[in-house]
């Protein structure tokens, strides 16, 4: 109804009001008056419009082809800019924002944009940002949203990462038997001066095996300990032997030279 000389202006709108086709002034909120048949009002949204930007193909640097979607988020901060600077605001930055985009990505390698993504989605806002200052809009945010990989890149990353996985365990493992190895050396000292540490350990072992109840095992301990004892019993008796032999060859020989005489 603006031609009619009445608007009523939103309060997350701007009205941009012509007369004859020249620019007037800007109307704020509200209900606003204008002279009929004479100014023409263009209302103008301060709210911020989510655009998504669709996938396209993409070469990296490294030479590997890849599709990247995104979404970008602006507002628009000048009204009179907005409408009289270009002609459909956000057509222009639909198109800029898929240039962009192809543009950084294709100076990035792909590791780059798996990893960097937050780099990248500055950089994109920057570029966005100093092409649409002009039109009176603001870039507050750019997203890469979905980075579609070729099959035969994901099998090679899936390897890649299957091979790392299986590195880190095998060093895991090798520096467990580093210690074990030492802890053991020290066990063995400690078992070397007190040798009672043994068979405290035998016990042990045994009180862990018998929890399972699920089989028979002889455990030759005490055996071990009998031989032990009646080793140190011969090394004791053993001296005796002997002293009483030679007595006897004593008798041997006087026997004999008795019986020669």
């Amino acid at each position: 109804m603006s031609f009619l000389g009445v608007a009523i202006v939103r309060h997350y709108e701007r009205g941009v009001v012509f007369r004859f086709g020249r620019l007037r002034s800007t109307r704020e909120p509200g209900l606003r008056f204008m002279i009929p048949l004479v100014d023409r009002m263009k209302k103008v949204s301060l709210r911020t419009v989510t655009m998504p930007i669709p996938s396209q193909q993409v070469i990296t640097r490294d030479n590997v082809s890849i599709g990247v979607a995104a979404v970008a988020y602006f507002r628009r901060v000048d009204p009179v800019a907005c409408i009289i600077a270009i002609e459909n605001v956000q057509a222009a930055i639909g198109q800029i924002a898929q240039t962009t985009v192809r543009n950084v990505v294709g100076r990035s390698a792909l590791d780059d944009v798996l990893s960097n993504t937050e780099d990248l989605n500055e950089s994109i806002k920057e570029i966005l940002d100093r092409v649409t200052e002009r039109w009176g809009v603001l870039v507050e945010l750019v997203e890469l949203k979905d980075i579609e990989l070729p099959q035969s890149m994901q099998r090679a990353m899936a390897r890649e990462a299957e091979a790392e996985r299986e590195k880190r365990g095998k060093v895991i493992a090798a520096e467990g038997e580093a210690l074990s190895a030492g802890k053991l050396a020290e066990a063995a000292d400690v078992i070397a001066e007190h040798p009672i540490a043994l068979q405290l350990r035998n016990l042990q072992v045994l009180s862990e095996i018998a929890i399972e109840r699920n089989s028979t095992i002889v455990f030759p301990a005490q055996f071990l300990d009998s031989v032990r004892d009646l080793g140190a019993f011969v090394a004791r008796e053993t001296p005796s032997a002997p002293s009483a032999q030679p007595a006897t060859s004593t008798n041997g020989a006087a026997d004999g030279v008795v019986s020669v005489g």
